[in-house]
């Protein structure tokens, strides 16, 4: 068993929930990254992928400028911890249907993980495929 503390992204940049998804768009552009943490003190609350901007902010005509992450932001976000094995990891993102998962210790974000971490772990290879076909199906028509 491998844990998640061998493979998760340890430097992380994050968003306070009263910034404004223009600073949440930034960090990912610099750091060519589909999305940030939302952080309060040292604990993750939300998280804010570039999609939740367009969808929740573009879309709907709300000024980015004067829109906070969290008016945007997934709130509770599953998280993980360093200690988890990365196969447990694979089927939790898989069984939720998310691409992210925060790694959080004693209470305060350490990490994130990302499919694409499990992917290029050759032995998690088929596991990040299937998480990421389950997470890849398309929704039920409402």
């Amino acid at each position: 068993m491998r844990p998640l503390r061998e493979i998760m992204t340890r430097s992380i940049s994050a968003v306070r929930p009263d910034e404004t998804v223009i600073e949440a768009a930034r960090i990912m552009s610099k750091l060519n990254v589909g999305a940030v943490p939302v952080v309060e003190g040292q604990r993750c609350v939300g998280i804010i992928t570039d999609r939740d901007i367009v969808l929740r902010v573009v879309a709907k005509g709300m000024d980015p400028r004067g829109t906070t992450t969290q008016r945007a932001m997934t709130s509770d976000p599953i998280t993980g911890t360093p200690d988890m094995d990365v196969h447990a990891a694979a089927d939790l993102m898989s069984d939720k249907q998310i691409r992210r998962l925060p790694i959080m210790e004693n209470g305060r974000l350490v990490g994130i993980v990302s499919l694409g971490d499990l992917a290029v772990t050759n032995i998690y290879r088929n596991e990040a495929g299937d998480a990421l076909g389950e997470i890849s199906e398309p929704s039920k028509p409402m």
